[in-house]
């Protein structure tokens, strides 16, 4: 029985709720580290080490290059463990304008300077994006992949029709209007952006009628582009469904609900770290 831990560094604990309700793995893979279940000091000797948080603190720092040592296969889980999460929003400076903040300093444990995914410290095999990632996703790591099939980008996964003559004027917002059934947020003025994100997560919030906001990161066509040429792509999306200005949109694009998500799409293209190969993203 193939055994796996998880590693919880600086986070909210979504993604390990989100593989507790993965419950087919139970009865067919061996979950010996948890902290959120199950209470053992260190990380043991493992096949799987699933990493979910951002390196906030020196005590994170110490647990991930001890627990790496221990496992066979690495794999960053969700938007914080893969771009910083929340945490990270103040040391970017492309989203730094955006944002005014006034930060106490607590000193158990210390913190460091700025808030880092894994990869800036270890090697990871496998990244496995989301806030969180599905339950399913869980089961494709662990799995291994085997009959996991995912779409190239969230649109296709989300199954609402588009149209050719409902053009919306001007954006929506979020959590405003009335959320029309079966119809394509675009096309209802809600800023979407499935078609520039990866599929696998089967589009859970386009489908509820919330628009995409890029939780899953890029697509493979996107990886290992420079910013400019993904926002370019969603924009071009928008001119083709909507008559909404491009400023408007460039605006929105740019705007504080999206940071998160949005501007964490360049951090697989490289810069300060390595590429991350579409080859090592599920």
């Amino acid at each position: 029985m193939k055994r796996f831990a998880v590693l919880q560094l600086s986070g909210c604990a979504g993604c390990e709720v989100s593989l507790i309700n993965a419950d087919e793995w139970v009865n067919r893979f061996e979950l010996v580290y948890m902290p959120l279940v199950i209470s053992v000091y260190d990380v043991p000797e493992v096949d799987v080490l699933l990493i979910s948080g951002g390196v906030r603190t020196d005590e994170d720092l110490y647990k991930l290059r001890q627990a790496v040592r221990r496992a066979r296969q690495v794999v960053a889980v969700g938007t914080c463990a893969i771009s910083g999460g929340v945490a990270n929003l103040g040391d970017r400076d492309e989203v730094r304008e955006l944002f005014l903040a006034g930060a106490q300093r607590y000193h158990v444990p210390r913190l460091l300077p700025k808030s880092h995914p894994v990869d800036s410290y270890v090697h990871v095999d496998l990244y496995l994006p989301g806030c969180p990632p599905t339950s399913e996703l869980f089961m494709a790591v662990l799995d291994e992949g085997r009959e996991f099939k995912a779409s190239k980008i969230v649109c296709q996964e989300c199954g609402r029709t588009k149209l050719r003559d409902m053009r919306p004027t001007s954006l929506v917002g979020f959590q405003r209007g009335h959320v029309l059934p079966d119809i394509c947020l675009i096309n209802q003025g809600y800023l979407c952006v499935g078609s520039s994100t990866r599929g696998g997560c089967r589009a859970p919030c386009p489908r509820a009628g919330h628009p995409c906001v890029g939780c899953r990161g890029p697509s493979d066509v996107f990886i290992e582009q420079e910013s400019a040429v993904w926002l370019k792509s969603i924009k071009r999306v928008f001119a083709s469904m909507t008559e909404i200005a491009e400023q408007e949109i460039d605006e929105a694009l740019r705007s504080p609900q999206l940071a998160l998500f949005l501007f964490q799409f360049a951090d697989y293209a490289g810069g300060e770290r390595a590429v991350r190969p579409k080859e090592r993203v599920l």
